[in-house]
């Protein structure tokens, strides 16, 4: 009987744990283009964006897209040099990022109506909110270790 309750507690914990990793690898294997229109489709669904919104929206994301990859480019760089970016290049980074920031929070406000940019803004906070959270539990995680 013992036996029995230790083979599936061993099993119930192997499929959870096989769950938990095939859920981060799934959101590996997509390409940026479609990352993009999934994050359209959520944006319409949540939002209620018409076609002109979203056309804008998709080529928004597209350009940022890319300015991402290219900045990550330069961060790689920068962290596979000999020695670590200077306090100075650390601060133009994230006085960079900060930037973009803003940009992106002036550019949905001007394709979203008020109510629109109200929900956005409210979903990119809960969504800060749950990364570090995450983050924490990775942490923490980690720590124990």
């Amino acid at each position: 009987m013992k036996k029995l309750v230790v083979i599936a507690l061993l099993v119930a914990g192997f499929t959870t744990f096989a769950q938990e990793n095939g859920r981060k690898q799934n959101n590996k294997n997509f390409k940026p283009e479609q990352r993009v229109e999934m994050q359209v489709k959520k944006m319409t669904e949540n939002l209620n964006l018409d076609e002109k919104q979203q056309k804008e929206i998709t080529a928004f994301l597209n350009v940022q897209k890319e300015e991402r990859a290219a900045f990550a480019d330069k961060r790689k760089a920068l962290k596979e040099g000999a020695e670590k970016p200077s306090k100075e290049q650390r601060e133009a980074m994230k006085k960079t990022i900060e930037k973009k920031k803003i940009m992106t929070k002036e550019k949905m406000k001007s394709i979203l109506n008020e109510n629109q940019y109200k929900k956005w803004e409210s979903l990119m906070e809960e969504n800060q909110n749950n990364r570090k959270e995450k983050m924490q539990q990775r942490n923490n995680k980690n720590n124990q270790k």
